[in-house]
């Protein structure tokens, strides 16, 4: 008798599953990518093995399966959707719900955070797109977001590692998620974006006591669209981007102290932060593309007296070349200049450069 019955439950929860299933439309797609590059990292590079003679350089070869390949699929059963998505680690990248209210959109799950914008198709290091160096990046968090025409704002799920050098903190503390907002005007020529994000948090100390960090950013991006051609730029400034749980880009060693604070002399000092992204693209035909841009990001800091900075810049050129329907090759070049850390009254410390060679393979499918 107990055995039927497990055996009509487990029917009746594959029927209802099967039921749901249908009703729902369900679109799966995948994108197998490979990442085919040579990397030349200077005796003064910041990626280098540091157990190498300090005059040599390293020559890397990169030859892998994109931890961003991807496999997925989108759902959608009247006002209410939905999206997962894993990548190649398996890694959860999206798993996130939607609900269409009439006035405007809810989505409860993972996904990009407002302040989140691709204006580079650069695919050095996973599809690197300039992100950290450049172009703010918070990246995939749990969200509860709402979406009103342009308009989004998210409660961001906090950094809970967030960090201040220098000061002997066992424990972060977070009363308030992360507020992001981004509102998006777009025409047939263009389109803007401005964003805005603010998160804070206190660092605790062992013996109790606490130090306060506020973590923001503010810019906005742009992109024109003239024909075959194609512009994109914008730019931003921020605090403490460390704290917020921002990413720091290739080569993140050269950012100063990785966007994070000091605790100097009894208090806090910010981490001011500023970077500029431009990106120009051209259609050539309908199998060969070209794009080149290139990407700045700034660290400061003021201890005391003194000031401490760093400077990344990024290049890039490629020419994407589509074979077949979902089927690409991306040859591209760049140049990382990792620049010097310099501080007042003290010798400017060399953090090297990057330059790599190669192309990204895809298959969308």
């Amino acid at each position: 008798m107990k055995k039927s019955i497990a055996i009509l439950a487990a029917f009746a929860l594959v029927a209802g599953f099967a039921v749901t299933a249908t009703a729902a439309d369900w679109s799966f797609y995948g994108s197998a990518r490979m990442a085919t590059f040579s990397i030349d990292k200077d005796e003064d590079s910041v990626n280098k093995n540091p157990l190498l003679p300090v005059s040599d350089g390293e020559t890397d070869t990169q030859w892998t399966l994109q931890g961003n390949a991807r496999i997925g699929a989108n759902v959608k059963a009247g006002d209410v959707g939905g999206r997962f998505e894993y990548g190649s680690g398996p890694n959860l990248r999206l798993l996130y719900g939607t609900w269409d209210f009439g006035g405007g959109e809810l989505q409860v799950g993972q996904n990009y955070t407002p302040t989140v914008n691709f204006l580079s198709n650069q695919v050095f290091d996973s599809d690197a797109g300039l992100l950290g160096i450049g172009q703010f990046y918070r990246g995939r968090r749990a969200m509860i977001q709402l979406t009103f025409g342009g308009l989004q704002v998210a409660l961001v799920n906090p950094n809970g590692n967030a960090q201040i050098t220098g000061y002997p903190g066992v424990d972060i503390e977070t009363t308030l998620p992360q507020l992001e907002a981004s509102y998006r005007f777009s025409t047939d020529m263009f389109w803007i974006e401005p964003i805005l994000g603010y998160s804070t948090y206190d660092v605790v100390a062992a013996n109790g006591d606490s130090e306060g960090v506020d973590s923001w950013v503010a810019g906005a991006y742009f992109g024109v669209n003239l024909g075959p051609a194609t512009i994109k730029s914008g730019g931003y400034i921020a605090q403490n981007t460390g704290p917020y749980g921002a990413y720091q880009g290739y080569g993140s060693g050269a950012t100063l102290l990785q966007g994070d604070p000091v605790f100097f002399n009894g208090s806090v000092q910010d981490n001011e932060e500023m970077g500029a992204v431009l990106v120009a693209g051209f259609k050539i035909s309908d199998m060969l593309g070209f794009e080149a841009g290139v990407g700045y990001k700034n660290n400061e800091i003021e201890i005391g007296a003194a000031t401490a900075e760093t400077t990344v810049l990024n290049y890039y050129a490629q020419l994407p070349v589509t074979l077949a329907d979902g089927v690409y090759i991306i040859p591209e070049v760049g140049y990382f200049d990792f620049g010097e850390l310099e501080v007042t009254g003290l010798a400017d410390v060399e953090q090297g450069a990057d330059t790599y060679v190669g192309a990204k393979w895809m298959i969308n499918f």
